[in-house]
């Protein structure tokens, strides 16, 4: 009686890549907050566009909001926030001591937009946080056409 084997090298072989790519998954490298090349990561995750008024990227590496101002003209705006690294992050826009929006995004890549209508000119405060930290955070107002 013969002994017949499976066809051993492609299940040997198929073993093999599937331990490849758990060994290769497991040793992809996560982004780093801490060490990240903010502009370089702001260019591909939210490209500079026409009729951008108010744009910034940077780290938020512990609970402390990070705070920019900015003088705007009065008119209609869409306002866009996308972040890296986990969690949440947080966009507050005050004018005039008044809330203008509050907008938050998922920190995976997504981005999240939201209208905004200025009907006066002024500095704004924006204002970027998260209790998720540390992560990046960029974010760009521009004029709605």
């Amino acid at each position: 009686m013969a002994l017949v084997l499976p066809s051993c090298p492609r299940a040997l072989a198929a073993v093999a890549a599937a331990a490849l790519v758990l060994a290769v998954s497991g040793c992809a490298q996560q982004l780093s907050v801490e060490n990240a090349d903010v502009p370089a990561w702001q260019a591909t995750a939210l490209p500079s566009t026409g009729g951008t008024v108010a744009e910034d990227s940077g780290k938020i590496l512990n609970a402390q909001p990070v705070v920019h101002t900015k003088n705007v003209p009065a008119g209609s705006y869409t306002l866009t926030l996308t972040c890296e690294g986990g969690g949440k992050a947080f966009l507050s826009v005050t004018s005039g001591g008044r809330e203008v929006v509050d907008l938050g995004a998922a920190c995976y890549g997504s981005r999240e937009s939201v209208r905004v209508t200025l009907t006066q000119a002024g500095p704004l405060e924006i204002s970027a946080s998260s209790v998720d930290a540390p992560l990046l955070y960029a974010y760009q107002l521009v004029a709605a056409g």
